[in-house]
């Protein structure tokens, strides 16, 4: 699947998408899977409180299944008018 981030979390991350091969059965579980891989995505996802997560362009929960899902994408809350 591709996963993509946005704004801060690209920053603290360091990549704007990558390709990944998981076993993760929710958004949370990817999540978990992210933050034990290196320091940078723990940092990136230390508050999730403070993020969104779109599964195919959908804005979905972190408790979400990922079965079938092609994208994901990982951002702050947006504001604006």
């Amino acid at each position: 699947m591709d996963v993509l981030y946005f704004a801060w979390v690209r920053e603290r991350i360091g990549l704007p998408r990558e390709r990944l091969e998981t076993s993760a059965a929710t958004v949370a579980d990817l999540v978990a899977e992210l933050m034990a891989r290196e320091d940078r995505y723990a940092a990136a996802f230390a508050d999730v409180s403070a993020l969104r997560v779109a599964l195919d362009q959908e804005l979905a929960s972190f408790a979400a299944p990922l079965k079938g899902v092609r994208e994901v994408a990982f951002f702050p809350p947006m504001t604006g008018g």
